[in-house]
């Protein structure tokens, strides 16, 4: 996320007289132009309603062959229930799912084309892992001679090679994810969903894994729809991110997109942005509780909602800027989070490299860099 966050400080930085958020905005259009028309996955108004309240609202997405797209959101935005929609697992209300352009309504599950894999990844304890791998297979009638070359070809692929008699018991966590992903692979679906494909592994081994799978998938040319809560999984796995609330997309673009320019609060927050104020900008300043803040060239003018990037505050002299205390500092391993309390206005996150990092109690100034500061959108209406 912390690349991320450079990749983005530098192009919004870059010399140009186009406003960078005008180019990305370009740029993504354009994508989603040719989204449209090449579509392999097609929902559209995809409602979902449980005890009368909608869980999917009409959401509209589509998925470009080849594309790995992430679903982000908090519990009860809706991600594993229009992944489940997808699959067939999960009726709709109202709307349809296109797979190829086949309206797919009173298509099962299993004869959709797609490969599932979920969090718990249920391996069948009494087989060993090559019986596992070659499961579709032999559902999809199979020969053993085809089962037997398929299992051993993705075994390669996920990084384990010999080990198709290998008892699952005997299996790591990471490795058991690794068969679970040849499984899911195993009948070369069409479109493969990943419901929480990590969510229980360690970091580190996350971390790893997520690499791994966005080389694989690239290899393959596979077509992914993921739904996690992990924005740095997302982040690194995905082509484009969605981000979800309340039933609805409240933002779909890149990951340099998303975080870049989030749509409105919600996402910003989310991502997890806490230097969010209302604002009114006036030419190149808003005027914030914070202060006269200084905003990029081409930014909106008017009342609005200011997002800060942590990595936007800059500590000096007490008397040179922002009178602020430090109220606390959290190691995040690349930086330290500090915790601002400013005399006047709401709580300031700054980032700041170990060395450099202030003591609480400490009295210290802030200043703000506009390349790191976004006026945010407003929230779609419910």
């Amino acid at each position: 996320m912390a690349r991320l966050a450079k990749r983005a400080t530098e192009e919004a930085q870059e010399g140009t007289t186009e406003h960078p958020r005008s180019r990305t905005q370009a740029w993504a259009q354009a994508q989603a132009q040719t989204r449209t028309r090449d579509a392999l996955l097609r929902v559209e108004a995809a409602t979902v309603r449980l005890g009368g309240r909608p869980v999917l609202d009409a959401v509209g997405l589509d998925v470009a062959e080849h594309e790995i797209v992430c679903v982000l959101g908090p519990s009860g935005s809706g991600k594993s229930t229009l992944l489940r929609a997808v699959a067939g697992l999960q009726s709709l209300d109202a709307g349809r799912v296109l797979l190829a352009g086949r309206d797919q309504a009173g298509v099962p599950a299993h004869k959709r084309g797609v490969g599932l894999m979920f969090q718990d990844h249920q391996l069948f304890p009494q087989r060993d892992v090559g019986g596992n791998v070659a499961f579709g297979l032999r559902m999809h009638g199979a020969s053993k001679e085809q089962q037997g070359a398929r299992v051993e070809e993705l075994l390669e692929l996920v990084g384990l090679p010999g080990a198709r008699a290998r008892a699952v018991a005997a299996l790591s966590g990471g490795e058991q994810q690794r068969v679970a992903l040849a499984r899911a692979l195993a009948p070369r679906p069409r479109l493969l969903m990943l419901d929480e494909p990590l969510g229980q592994l360690d970091r580190s081994l996350r971390e790893r894994l997520v690499v791994e799978l966005r080389q694989l998938f690239g290899e393959l040319g596979t077509t992914v729809l993921a739904v996690t809560h992990d924005q740095g999984e997302a982040f690194a796995l995905a082509d484009r991110v969605v981000v979800m609330r309340d039933g609805r997309i409240a933002q779909s673009g890149t990951p340099l997109e998303v975080w870049q320019h989030p749509a409105d609060e919600f996402v910003a927050r989310f991502l997890g942005f806490d230097n969010v104020v209302a604002a009114t900008v006036r030419d190149r300043l808003a005027d914030t509780p914070w202060g006269k803040v200084p905003v990029p060239e081409g930014t909106a003018q008017g009342p609005g909602t200011l997002l800060v990037r942590p990595a936007g505050v800059r500590l000096v002299a007490p008397a040179d800027g922002l009178r602020c205390t430090v109220a606390a500092r959290t190691f995040r391993g690349t930086h330290v989070a500090v915790q601002l309390k400013p005399e006047g206005g709401p709580p300031i996150e700054a980032a700041c490299a170990l060395r450099e990092a202030p003591a609480p109690g400490d009295e210290v100034g802030v200043a703000f860099e506009a390349a790191e500061i976004v006026v945010l959108g407003e929230p779609s209406a419910p």
